[in-house]
């Protein structure tokens, strides 16, 4: 194939890659937000870390998105600013962590008991649909530009997929057990999770498991 015809196949497939963070941006803007006050309002730990985990994919996307923008416009990335950035993104995961580990514990330590949550269910219901083809379509652009970054970033997108099956689970869980213990135990899977993910942003990288990794 020429070099002609090479290069609008990648700038189809940047710009591609710059509205998928977009939708990502936007959809978890609206996920984090729900989430954060049906959690608040049901008392539920694990629904609450899950919104906050949101805003954070925000910020984790943003610096994606903000990178791609930047080469597509031919201009040069702050490779400074860029790891401050992602090292206040690692930061706010372990944060979150700390909370939900800290809540989780003080609810099972108390028996307090989170109210069932139809809201919660619903919406992490609907994002055990979106994010893996979010994740899948994601990849797909990453590996037509031979992007390390947006790999990584559709493996990011792979792990809210989990997270939202994890607390889908708890969640339901609890409305059909009625376990006090279920919620919290959610709590801790999003704790592991985040410390995951925080930890890789603060070595540079916005998550990725070994195989998107690989150079």
């Amino acid at each position: 194939m020429s070099e002609t015809a090479v290069r609008p196949a990648l700038s189809r497939a940047a710009h591609r890659a710059v509205a998928y963070e977009g939708v990502t941006i936007g959809y978890n803007l609206l996920e984090g937000a729900v989430a954060v006050a049906a959690g608040l309002v049901a008392g539920s730990v694990a629904l609450t870390g899950f919104g906050v985990d949101s805003g954070i994919e925000v910020a984790a996307a943003t610096v994606v998105l903000v990178r791609l923008l930047a080469e597509l416009q031919g201009r040069g990335v702050d490779e400074g600013r860029e790891r401050l950035a992602l090292r206040f993104i690692a930061v706010t995961f372990f944060a979150l962590a700390a909370y939900v580990l800290v809540e989780g514990a003080r609810d099972l330590a108390t028996g307090a008991k989170p109210d069932t949550s139809p809201v919660g269910i619903g919406l992490t219901a609907a994002s055990i649909v979106i994010m893996p083809w979010l994740a899948w379509v994601k990849r797909r652009a990453g590996e037509q530009l031979g992007s390390r970054l947006v790999i990584a970033d559709a493996a990011e997108t792979r792990l809210c997929a989990l997270l939202s099956v994890s607390t889908f689970a708890g969640l339901l869980a609890f409305a059909a057990f009625g376990a006090t213990w279920i919620d919290s135990v959610a709590g801790f899977v999003i704790a592991y999770f985040a410390v995951r993910e925080g930890r890789e942003a603060w070595a540079g990288e916005v998550a990725c498991d070994h195989d998107d990794c690989d150079d």
